[in-house]
C-alpha cells in the first residue's frame, strides 16, 4: 500500500492538469474571441497530434520497459507548453502551443492509466482505488479553476498550470515504475492482436460510444455560457462531473466483475444517452449543472470496464500500447470528429441540436454493445470464471 501513495498523488495532479486543459480550454478560447467553429478547429487539429503522439509514446514506453521515466520527460515539456498557451492571445500562437501541448500532454493519460493498473495489480491493490485520486484532482481542480479564471482573469490559468505540472514532475520522481513484462516485445503479437475480430470490434464499440462523450466535454463549457452561465459554473459541472467519479472508481472491487465488461459498458452507454437527452431539453444553466451528476453512471464505469476488458484480451508485453489504442480512440480520433463536426453543427444550429445528435449516437452505442454482448458476453464469462 505504501508504494502505491505517490502514484496515487500524481494521479490527483496529472489529472487536475486535465482539468485545466481539456473543460477550460474552451472557454479559455471563448474568452479570447474564438467562436465555436474555431475552437472546434483547435481541438479537432489537437485530436490529430494526440493520434500520432499516444502510439508513439506508447510505444517508446513498450520498447524501453519504463513507463515513469518516459512521464518525466513529457511533464517537462507539458509545464513549460502549458504556461506559454494559458498566457497567449494571439490566434496563431493559440494554435501553436495547443498542438504542442497535445503532443506532450495526452499521451501522458494511457501511460498513467497503465501504471496505475500495473502497479496496482503487483501490490495487490484495485487499479480503482489509485484512479479515485484522479477523479479527485480533476474535481478539485475543476472547480477551482473555474473561481480562479473568474477572480483574477483568463490568464491566471497560466501560473496555476505551470504550479501544478512542476509539482507534478517532482512527485514523479519518487513513485515506482511499472514492473517489466516477463515476455519480450514483438511486432508480430501487437499485429495478432490487433487483428483479432474480438478486439476491433470492441474497438469500434468504444469509438461509437466515445464521439459524443468528446463532444460533451469540448462543447459544455460554451453551451452553458450559452445559456447565461459563467466560468464558475463551468467549474462547478466539472467538480460535480469528476467528483460524482471518486465513489465508482474507489468502490470498483465491489461492482467491477470479470467477464461481465461489456454488459457494463452497455449499461453505462444507456445512461450516456438519458445524460444527453436531458441535456438537450434544458435552458437553466445551473439545471445542465446538476446534470453532470450523470457522470457517476457514465465515464467511469465505461471506461473502468473498458481498461479490464482490454487488458484480458491484450498480450501481457504490449499492455502500454494497447492502452494507448483506448485513449487514441477515447480521446484522440473521437476528438477530431467530436471536434470539427461539434463546432459546425453548434455554429449552424446550436447547443439544443448538438445535444440531441450525440444522445442519438450514445443511443446507437448502446444498441452495437447489446449485440456484442449477446456474442461475446457467455465466453467472456466462462472464461472468466476458469
Amino acid at each position: 500500500m505504501k508504494s502505491t501513495t505517490p502514484l496515487r498523488a500524481f494521479n490527483f495532479l496529472y489529472f487536475a492538469l486535465l482539468a485545466i486543459f481539456i473543460p477550460f480550454l474552451p472557454v479559455y478560447l471563448s474568452e479570447q474571441g474564438l467562436n465555436p467553429a474555431q475552437i472546434g478547429f483547435i481541438v479537432g487539429s489537437g485530436g490529430f497530434i494526440t493520434i500520432i503522439a499516444q502510439p508513439l509514446w506508447g510505444m517508446i514506453s513498450d520498447r524501453t520497459k519504463t513507463i515513469r521515466k518516459v512521464l518525466l520527460l513529457l511533464l517537462i515539456f507539458s509545464t513549460l507548453l502549458g504556461y506559454l498557451l494559458y498566457a497567449s492571445t494571439s490566434y496563431g500562437m493559440l494554435i501553436v502551443y495547443a498542438m504542442f501541448l497535445y503532443f506532450f500532454l495526452m499521451p501522458i493519460d494511457p501511460l498513467t492509466e497503465s501504471l496505475n493498473f500495473r502497479v496496482g495489480e503487483a501490490a495487490g491493490v484495485s487499479y480503482g482505488s489509485i484512479r479515485t485520486y484522479g477523479a479527485l484532482g480533476y474535481g478539485v481542480m475543476s472547480l477551482a479553476a473555474g473561481y480562479i479564471m473568474s477572480w483574477y482573469g483568463a490568464h491566471s490559468l497560466a501560473y496555476l498550470f505551470a504550479i501544478i505540472g512542476g509539482v507534478s514532475f517532482l512527485i514523479s520522481l519518487i513513485m515506482p515504475d511499472a514492473p517489466v513484462a516477463g515476455k519480450p516485445v514483438t511486432l508480430e503479437s501487437l499485429k495478432k492482436f490487433l487483428g483479432n475480430r474480438e478486439t476491433l470490434l470492441f474497438l469500434v464499440l468504444v469509438f461509437i460510444s466515445s464521439v459524443p462523450a468528446r463532444m460533451n466535454d469540448t462543447f459544455l463549457g460554451v453551451y452553458i455560457g450559452q445559456l447565461g452561465g459563467n466560468s464558475e459554473l463551468v467549474g462547478q459541472a466539472w467538480f460535480l462531473a469528476a467528483g460524482s467519479e471518486i465513489v465508482v472508481f474507489a468502490l470498483s472491487f465491489w461492482w467491477m466483475r470479470k467477464g461481465h465488461e461489456l454488459m457494463i459498458i452497455t449499461i453505462a452507454s444507456a445512461f450516456y444517452f438519458l445524460r444527453f437527452f436531458i441535456s438537450a431539453w434544458v435552458t437553466d444553466p445551473h439545471a445542465l449543472v446538476y446534470i453532470q451528476l450523470l457522470q457517476i453512471l457514465t465515464f467511469p464505469i465505461f471506461y473502468s470496464a473498458a481498461i479490464q476488458y482490454l487488458y484480458r484480451i491484450a498480450p501481457v508485453e504490449w499492455r502500454a500500447t494497447s492502452q494507448t489504442v483506448l485513449a487514441l480512440l477515447f480521446f484522440g480520433v473521437s476528438g477530431i470528429i467530436a471536434s470539427y463536426a461539434g463546432g459546425a453543427l453548434y455554429e449552424a444550429f446550436g447547443g439544443q441540436a448538438l445535444f440531441l445528435t450525440i444522445s442519438v449516437m450514445s443511443l446507437a452505442g448502446m444498441v452495437f454493445g447489446i449485440v456484442l454482448n449477446r456474442i461475446y458476453g457467455r465466453r467472456n464469462i466462462t472464461a472468466a470464471q476458469e
